[in-house]
């Protein structure tokens, strides 16, 4: 059961209700001060250890780090100080930092001597849904001063101040490790997935049948009645203009060929593409499709609404009685997409491409025809099980972050007694 304060009175901010009797009411402007970054006006490779805080570089949305000549009018952060994302999709957001200098769409928060450092990062996560929520700005939302300036910070004495972060940070370190044990479970289900698949896909389904070598370096041993063909024996190219009234259909690295076609907020480039239309590609069922550029990724899959699909992309049409969907399943194996990587033409990564010409001397197991429907209907009940596993792993993750904000929360707003 938890314990509450003996007295409360009311905080005069609705989103915030009853507070302690004894906790003072304040502006954040009383509470801390900020300082928002600039731009930097040179840059160099070399000349510079210290790091350009963007905002994709923070939130570890790329790995690029840009390096710049250190002058006077840039801002300098430490590690661990709290930064506030001041403009952009996420403006409003609190942000622990890295050592570097601040960008302008960021600003560095300075807590005064009526406050911890430590419960008001805390409080910080409180006030960012109001933060958010009063953004401004028709293009890229950006944080209002005012807004800022005149947000609520509540102040317990110092000592509960103290007293209250050491126990969120406790809770907190715990919610958080439970988290990172359910994210590394869920990473093993998914683990789990890709070799259930690859066994089933390149040795059977029966443990107790007679072995041969496949001559493939990569697939090993096989069942001694299953072939293995070059694809150009499997499959013939096709270049056939579409029709403007099908839909455009794309492949994913993570979910192979699309259903249908994406709506204007899933593809940026939906206006290009409409516009292109002429040149796009006729796709039926049972076709498989790969994208040129990204198939060393796992960008291939089989086709199972008729649609078009881009010029990038290579169509290739059974010419043999196979279940495509067999060769979905074997085709995103790790091992074959490590194999359409190592003949991918291309210096960089950036500039691979998987031509026919190569992916057609490419060699794909057969078995017979009602093991490959045997095969994908095990291979589908793995999926299931798998899919369920996975999430009812992520509601349980939602739940303990629930928690977590909530407890934050209570705590820090004098819902809950902890000191």
């Amino acid at each position: 059961m938890t314990q509450r304060y003996s007295k409360y009175k009311d905080s005069g901010i609705d989103w915030i209700g009853e507070i302690p009797e004894h906790w003072v009411v304040r502006k954040s402007k009383y509470a801390f001060t900020y300082s928002k970054g600039r731009n930097p006006k040179s840059f160099s490779d070399s000349e510079s250890d210290n790091i350009y805080l963007s905002m994709d570089y923070l939130r570890n949305r790329n790995n690029s780090i840009q390096y710049i000549k250190e002058t006077k009018d840039l801002y300098f952060v430490e590690n661990n100080e709290l930064l506030l994302l001041w403009d952009g999709a996420n403006a409003g957001e609190f942000l622990n930092s890295k050592r570097g200098f601040l960008s302008s769409t960021m600003a560095h928060i300075k807590f005064n001597e009526v406050i911890i450092k430590s419960f008001g990062k805390l409080y910080s996560r409180v006030i960012e849904f109001q933060l958010r929520r009063s953004t401004v700005g028709m293009g890229i939302p950006h944080v209002s001063s005012l807004e800022l300036e005149n947000s609520i910070f509540l102040l317990p004495p110092l000592p509960e101040q103290e007293a209250i972060a050491q126990f969120l940070d406790d809770k907190c370190a715990r919610i958080d490790q439970a988290v990172r044990i359910k994210e590394k479970q869920i990473d093993l289900l998914k683990e789990y997935r890709q070799i259930a698949i690859h066994q089933a896909v390149t040795k059977g389904l029966n443990d107790q049948v007679k072995m041969k070598d496949s001559g493939i370096d990569w697939i090993g041993e096989i069942p001694e009645h299953w072939e293995v063909k070059k694809n150009k024996e499997l499959f013939t190219e096709i270049n056939e203009p579409g029709n403007a009234e099908l839909p455009i259909l794309s492949v994913s690295i993570h979910t192979a060929v699309s259903n249908d076609e994406l709506n204007e907020d899933e593809n940026i480039r939906g206006k290009i593409r409409i516009e292109d239309k002429s040149n796009y590609k006729l796709v039926k069922k049972r076709d498989v499709v790969f994208n040129m550029m990204r198939a060393w990724q796992g960008a291939i899959g089989v086709v199972r609404t008729k649609g078009m699909v881009s010029p990038a992309y290579v169509v290739a049409r059974p010419i043999q009685s196979v279940n495509s969907d067999f060769l979905e399943y074997e085709f995103r194996t790790i091992r074959y997409i490590q194999i359409m990587n190592r003949v991918s033409k291309g210096i960089t990564d950036f500039r691979k491409r998987l031509y026919w010409n190569e992916f057609k001397q490419l060699e794909t197991i057969i078995p017979p025809l009602s093991e490959q429907a045997k095969i994908v209907a095990h291979v589908e009940v793995i999926n299931i099980k798998t899919d369920e596993a996975i999430r009812l792993k992520e509601q349980q993750i939602d739940q303990l972050k629930h928690y977590k904000n909530t407890l934050i929360n209570e705590v820090v707003t004098g819902k809950i007694r902890v000191y």
